[in-house]
């Protein structure tokens, strides 16, 4: 099982504003979501199945806590309140389903893959893809 432990810098973002987009989130919101979240922090503790996530932007930082194969409580990236039930896609990737818990909006996931020394995020609304890959923090 792979260790995802550890504090994580983004080395890059492709398609965060086309993500942004395709959540409904209109232009200034973006421009400001694109701004604050270009450098974020992202600090990950894993026992196990048991894993804490937090990314911390200029902005706003969010945290999670969930076990591999239980449902839980977070929001999308537009901060719509959602449950989210995450399996072992790999030994090396995690998949995230997201279920919004009111309104409409494009099916949302997320999925962490660690590649050599890379951990490769992906965000998806429906078709639409946003990828960032971290490396670790010095």
């Amino acid at each position: 099982m792979a260790n995802f432990s550890g504090t994580w810098k983004m080395k890059s973002s492709e398609n965060f504003d086309e993500l942004l987009k395709a959540l409904g989130v209109n232009a200034m919101l973006r421009k400001v979501a694109g701004a604050a979240a270009s450098k974020p922090h992202v600090e990950i503790k894993q026992n196990g199945d048991h894993f804490y996530i937090k990314t911390s932007t200029t902005v706003r930082t969010t945290e999670i806590t969930f076990i591999i194969g239980e449902e839980f409580n977070e929001e999308t990236v537009d901060g719509r309140k959602c449950k989210s039930f995450a399996t072992w896609e790999t030994e090396n990737k995690i998949y995230c389903k997201q279920t919004l818990l009111s309104g409409n909006g494009p099916k949302t996931f997320w999925s962490r893959e660690l590649k050599g020394d890379e951990l490769i995020l992906i965000f998806g609304a429906d078709d639409v893809i946003c990828t960032r890959i971290y490396v670790r923090a010095q």
